[in-house]
């Protein structure tokens, strides 16, 4: 079993930054893939990114591509999301999630994941 706790998320404005960090337990986080998804009210949970486990891959929704940085800290069991530039469309609440295994072309699809945490708001006002 993996337990993930997200953090980090909060209230900010348009153009502001947030940094949400996902602290896990349970398995050596060196062999997890992590990701990031949100899903905002009435909404269907999207892919936001993913990193391999050495942290030398990471990938991106393209509308979050370039505004967003997903990174690792493996010493930490810690995966962090680092967002700028935000707009009120990136409102949602954020989830970490972790799989032991997945196909590079699966990284985006939410089932693809085994484990996920409680998840984390993050609003952007206008």
């Amino acid at each position: 079993q993996v337990q993930l706790v997200e953090s980090g998320g909060g209230l900010v404005q348009a153009g502001g930054s947030l940094r949400l960090s996902c602290a896990a337990s349970g398995r050596t986080f060196s062999s997890l893939v992590m990701g990031w998804f949100r899903q905002a009210p009435g909404k269907e949970r999207e892919f936001v990114s993913a990193i391999t486990r050495s942290g030398g891959g990471t990938y991106y929704a393209d509308s979050v591509k370039g505004r967003f940085t997903t990174s690792r800290d493996n010493a930490k069991n810690t995966v962090y999301l680092q967002m700028n530039s935000l707009t009120p469309e990136d409102t949602a609440v954020y989830f970490c999630a972790a799989t032991q295994s997945v196909a590079t072309m699966r990284l985006r699809i939410h089932s693809a994941y085994d484990y996920w945490g409680q998840g984390t708001q993050v609003t952007v006002s206008s």
